[in-house]
């Protein structure tokens, strides 16, 4: 695994751990936290997206094109993800608390 690859994984881990401190609040749900990361990440991704134009009305231009992008690569990686916990369902969940 090159560089980048070990940290883009590490700044996911970060995350995840950061969901999973969350989580250990029992008076918050799941769903919840999930919800809040998905609303952050759209926020985040509007942010960025942002960084490469100079007026609102070039964004406007591209704005189907970017979330086009954004939402056919989220699809691919929960995909990906779905099928690494099907495909390890027992070993994962058995180490889960």
């Amino acid at each position: 695994m090159s560089n980048n690859e070990n940290a883009f994984y590490a700044r996911a881990t970060e995350l995840i751990k950061l969901a999973n401190q969350q989580n250990q609040n029992t008076e918050i749900q799941t769903g919840e936290v999930s919800a809040s990361f998905m609303w952050a990440l759209a926020r985040y991704n509007a942010w960025f997206g942002s960084t490469s134009f100079e007026t609102k009305e070039q964004m406007q231009a591209k704005k189907q094109e970017m979330m086009d992008y954004y939402m056919d690569r989220y699809k691919e990686m929960l995909d990906a993800n779905m099928e690494d916990y099907i495909e390890n369902f027992d070993h994962y969940r058995a180490t889960q608390k």
